[in-house]
């Protein structure tokens, strides 16, 4: 066994142009070392969170009962708790991969924090929304993530014209995507056209995206269609995310991005995510294994970190298969899938779980308020 060969398998993902990112956040993550661990170890360099994951950290631990408890005796209701509680940890965070966010001249070290997911049908407020949350988190290392509704779409080019950095997050058709793509170039040319027109605004090289493709949930919601056509099971989401990954190629070249690339501009990398396998009867690890490749981030739940790091084998695999992957797609469309349908209903129940987990949160939150102030704490 050579020296490269006896590396981590996760820490070997960089070799073939990918990074990995964590998906998860919490003070158990952040304040035992585990984070610090998983930079050294295994090469991780980036967090992402999302309503979801706030809610399952901060009920699930009592690491942040006394942060409740003074915020409550301080006079601040659920909300206001809810947002310092998530601020926080996003804060921790970002100093923690800093030195990464330094060291790959901001390609890496990012952190992510959600636009609040009851604005996911408001283009205006989600950009106010946004920058606020940038002001407050307040490090030069922080996404924001914004869905990838219609109105949010709107929004992501608004805030790419700001100079804003962002995580645009639940995508699953490929023609949201291209959407999507369309809004970050649009974004980086209107600010440029500030910058003509004497404004004062960021250098292109200053804003970054990630595009979010969610792809387990896809099978999820195929293989229910599909019945007892077993050879097209556990296919769909890979076939789509490969796919995805040749309109980024096609997309990030050509004269367009070319103007953009020659004034400092990066390329919005995909990022997959919803990597956990959902099916037990699929590899723990394939939505990982089969979209290895450059330019791209993968992120992953603790559970997928360590299953990859136990037996995942690095070698460039998004760009195999491709053609199959389309000839998939097209098998489902000649079947009666409509796959417009079925990611818009995913991208329905994306908002809508993010959304419930939110008021859980603060449900959760109001529960412990009262019952602090009910002690006289």
């Amino acid at each position: 066994m050579t020296m490269d060969e006896a590396r981590n398998p996760l820490a070997r993902l960089g070799d073939f142009g990918q990074s990995v990112w964590c998906d998860d956040i919490g003070r158990d993550l952040l304040l035992a070392g585990r984070l610090q661990t998983l930079i050294e170890e295994d090469g991780i360099s980036g967090v992402t969170s999302n309503p979801t994951i706030f809610h399952k950290a901060i009920v699930g631990s009592s690491a942040y009962d006394e942060a409740v408890r003074r915020l409550a005796s301080d006079g601040a209701g659920a909300g206001e708790i809810m947002e310092a509680l998530m601020i926080d940890d996003i804060r921790m965070a970002a100093d923690q991969l800093h030195r990464i966010y330094l060291a790959t001249g901001s390609r890496d070290g990012w952190v992510s924090i959600e636009v609040a997911p009851t604005l996911a049908y408001d283009t205006q407020g989600t950009v106010s929304e946004a920058m606020r949350i940038k002001a407050a988190v307040d490090r030069p290392n922080v996404l924001v993530k914004v869905p990838a509704t219609e109105e949010g779409v709107a929004a992501i080019r608004d805030l790419t014209g700001c100079g804003c950095s962002v995580n645009v997050t639940l995508i699953f058709s490929l023609e949201r995507y291209e959407a999507v793509m369309d809004a970050f170039l649009s974004g980086l040319e209107a600010l440029e056209a500030r910058r003509d027109a004497g404004e004062t605004v960021p250098l292109l090289d200053q804003v970054h995206s990630v595009a979010s493709f969610f792809v387990s949930r896809v099978d999820t919601a195929v293989d229910k269609r599909l019945g007892d056509r077993s050879e097209l099971r556990g296919k769909t989401a890979v076939a789509g995310a490969k796919c995805a990954y040749r309109q980024f190629r096609e997309t990030f070249s050509g004269a367009r991005w070319a103007a953009l690339e020659a004034l400092g501009a990066t390329v919005q990398r995909p990022l997959w995510a919803s990597t956990s396998t959902k099916d037990p009867a699929y590899s723990d690890i394939l939505y990982v294994q089969e979209l290895i490749g450059s330019d791209t981030v993968s992120t992953m739940p603790l559970a997928t970190i360590d299953a990859f790091r136990d037996h995942g084998v690095p070698a460039e695999t998004v760009t195999a298969g491709v053609d199959e992957a389309a000839a998939h797609l097209a098998e489902l469309r000649a079947m009666g899938i409509d796959m417009s349908e079925v990611t818009a209903a995913l991208e329905r129940e994306g908002v809508r779980a993010f959304v419930d987990s939110q008021e859980a949160l603060l449900a959760a939150l109001e529960e412990k308020r009262r019952k602090y102030l009910a002690k006289g704490w």
